[in-house]
């Protein structure tokens, strides 16, 4: 779930070629096609011939994709905040464990 959320951010952010996609989320060819046709079934990105060639394509988010985006959003900031919250303090934590220092 996660990669599907990075490709949804990186197309919201406005890098809408899938060759930029697939670097930008350090993905091959063939599962960043699988993510992409995923999306579009969903209806959280759209898919959209460039102007000039008609030929290449271009992706966008839908408001529905968007919306995902800002739930997950919500959801990683209260796990983020929860887990602070959980932090012993005035002992330093190494790899989730307090060290005995």
């Amino acid at each position: 779930m996660q990669i599907y959320l990075d490709v949804l951010r990186v197309i919201k952010r406005g890098v809408e070629k899938p060759t930029h996609i697939m670097y930008k989320c350090n993905l091959s060819w063939i599962p960043l096609r699988t993510i992409l046709s995923s999306l579009r079934e969903q209806g959280l990105v759209v898919e959209e011939a460039e102007a000039e060639s008609g030929l290449r394509r271009r992706y966008r988010t839908t408001e529905k994709g968007e919306e995902v985006l800002r739930y997950f959003g919500r959801a990683e900031e209260m796990i983020t905040v929860e887990e602070l919250r959980k932090k012993p303090k005035g002992r330093p934590v190494l790899g989730g464990i307090p060290s005995e220092t």
